[in-house]
């Protein structure tokens, strides 16, 4: 495996990501089918991580996207604005007044408790970023020198929206490669999203050809399977054992079918309770384990925990930090941003570099 190595040029982004936003309506405490009141946040599987690349660890970041114009997509503007990303290169969609061609998607999610897991309930069909085919980005002007960044992160979520948006990642990379930009992608297998086009058979399909262009693969416990057929051996549907020796072959097995590869990393959950999680990750670089044991967190929300991984390891290795380092952050940032509800991260730097550390959870004051 070849080592990730950054351009070296001035970038006008550190990171930009490639994916969906949604406006989030949380029910907080209660559940989404007895409701009578949301709080509203943004979010987006590829979105999360430029949010978290931002506002913990200050780089600079743009989200590549579409929403259809009208208030809701203006609501959605103002949420990643105030999360500090770049909008510059949203696409607005003209809106029909009532949604028949083009609309914004929305995420109802109830955050689980104890024994209750947690659910989610996307209506999303038809939306402005659905809609984007090959050529409605200027990838050159994007990845080139009159703007460029160091690095570029999309994901199977964006790739499952449509029949077209695997045609743009696939554009998208091809571009990021020729400008020497680094290409993450998260697996991010949703069956809700593939079931009604093929479910995992389309999915391998498509994401087989993606991940050829990649430099730094994320999943989770089951992502390889399903998006990639590569099977982990020794775990139970649950997921209540995870064996390290099968994790480590199963990374192995993922490097040796694409040699492309730089890093292959997978974030390590145990769910005991909705609200009660073992978490840890293993990554496989330059042909090495780098291994974070689990420990037991306590979880308010859980979405967005894999995203806020993959946005602390990225940063580990956009500031130069050894690869061990930059694992230990991606699990850091994780776990703190599942204290906090919605699917973003509210986590401080120096809130990550405390939990790497092992500082305890006492009152700051």
């Amino acid at each position: 495996m070849q080592p990730i190595v950054l351009k070296t040029e001035a970038c006008r982004w550190d990171s930009v990501s490639l994916g969906e936003v949604m406006l989030r309506l949380d029910p907080g405490e209660g559940r989404v089918h007895t409701a009578r009141q949301f709080t509203a946040w943004e979010g987006g599987g590829e979105y999360n991580v430029a949010r978290g690349l931002r506002r913990c660890f200050g780089l600079k970041t743009a989200i590549i996207t579409a929403l259809a114009e009208n208030p809701v997509g203006r609501l959605v503007e103002d949420f990643i604005l105030q999360g500090g990303v770049d909008t510059s290169l949203v696409r607005w969609a003209k809106y029909d007044g009532v949604g028949r061609t083009v609309r914004n998607g929305l995420n109802f999610t109830e955050r689980g408790y104890g024994v209750r897991a947690a659910v989610g309930c996307s209506d999303r069909g038809h939306t402005a970023i659905s809609q984007v085919a090959k050529g409605d980005f200027n990838w050159q002007e994007i990845f080139g020198s009159q703007n460029g960044s160091k690095w570029f992160h999309t994901g199977g979520i964006f790739a499952a929206l449509s029949e077209t948006t695997p045609g743009v990642a696939d554009e998208a990379m091809d571009a990021a490669k020729a400008a020497g930009t680094i290409i993450s992608y998260d697996l991010n297998y949703r069956d809700s999203l593939w079931k009604a086009i093929g479910g995992k058979a389309k999915a391998q399909e498509v994401n087989r050809e993606l991940v050829r262009k990649v430099d730094l693969l994320l999943g989770n416990e089951e992502d390889f399977s399903a998006m990639l057929g590569i099977a982990l051996e020794g775990v139970t549907e649950d997921f209540d054992e995870l064996p390290i020796a099968s994790y480590e072959k199963m990374l192995r097995d993922v490097a040796a079918a694409y040699p492309n590869l730089k890093m292959v990393a997978t974030t390590l959950r145990t769910a005991h309770t909705a609200s009660r999680n073992a978490w840890g990750a293993i990554a496989l670089y330059q042909d090495e384990i780098v291994h974070v044991p689990q420990r037991d967190i306590d979880i308010l929300d859980r979405v967005g925990g894999g995203d806020s991984f993959a946005s602390g390891l990225i940063y580990g290795f956009l500031a130069g930090k050894p690869v061990e380092w930059a694992v230990r952050c991606g699990v850091a940032h994780g776990a703190l941003a599942m204290t906090t509800p919605g699917d973003t991260s509210m986590a401080t730097y120096a809130e990550v570099e405390r939990v790497m550390k092992g500082g305890s959870a006492r009152i700051a004051r």
